[in-house]
């Protein structure tokens, strides 16, 4: 019974979960879809998940829909190094802690801006007022200074020495800009440049922190 992937990787929880893998040999099937294309309201996909969402992860009969449980689910079934998620209750806390506050304080943040930055244009060939951009830019600075200021203070990462799962779905999402501009061919001074210098107020404990992950990651 093989282990199936349904992923569109200009979604940081997908690409979460495809680095996740890749990362720990794990053999899986790979079916790209396509959000930009609508590949998600086929038919085809509603019958393998009725909520029109990715990530999906499927064996048989068994399916999973959402990124935490399809992480956590691999890490105990294939066994993976502990310090993704590690035995020690309290660290698994501050694990769970952000994986429970990235979805609607980091990613459902960082999306919306993304859509009035570049994707609402894009597909409408209007630009989205500028007064909006900067309110959604804005919450997305204030919850980023929150994940340096509360889960990072002065650890190299969030669950203290060592990388674990948090980080990784954090990193996806921090660095967000690059695989929309390769995914839409972005060309000459790109729209991620103007992004990261627009999020670009960063502290030292940060850029260490990114700095230390992508290296783990070997982003």
């Amino acid at each position: 019974m093989s282990l199936e992937l349904y992923l569109d990787l200009i979604s940081p929880p997908c690409r979460s979960i495809y680095v996740f893998a890749k990362m720990n040999n794990i053999r899986f099937d790979y079916f790209p879809v396509d959000l930009l294309r609508g590949d998600h309201h086929s038919k085809e996909f509603e019958a393998i998940n009725m909520l029109k969402t990715v990530p999906v992860l499927k064996e048989g009969d068994f399916t999973l829909i959402e990124s935490v449980a399809i992480l956590l689910y691999l890490t105990r079934k294939y066994r993976t190094s502990i310090y993704w998620y590690p035995p020690d209750v309290q660290l698994r806390g501050l694990i769970d802690e952000y994986m429970a506050w990235q979805h609607d304080s980091i990613h459902l943040k960082m999306q919306k801006f993304l859509w009035s930055k570049l994707l609402i244009p894009l597909i409408t060939g209007q630009e989205m007022p500028k007064e909006k951009q900067d309110e959604l830019l804005g919450e997305v600075n204030v919850n980023v200074q929150l994940f340096t200021d509360h889960f990072l203070k002065d650890k190299p990462f969030i669950a203290g020495n060592i990388i674990s799962l948090a980080d990784l779905l954090a990193a996806m999402e921090m660095m967000q800009s690059s695989p929309i501009s390769r995914c839409l061919e972005v060309t000459g001074t790109s729209w991620r440049q103007s992004l990261e210098l627009e999020t670009n107020a960063e502290s030292p404990t940060k850029v260490l922190w990114k700095e230390k992950t992508h290296q783990e990651l070997e982003l």
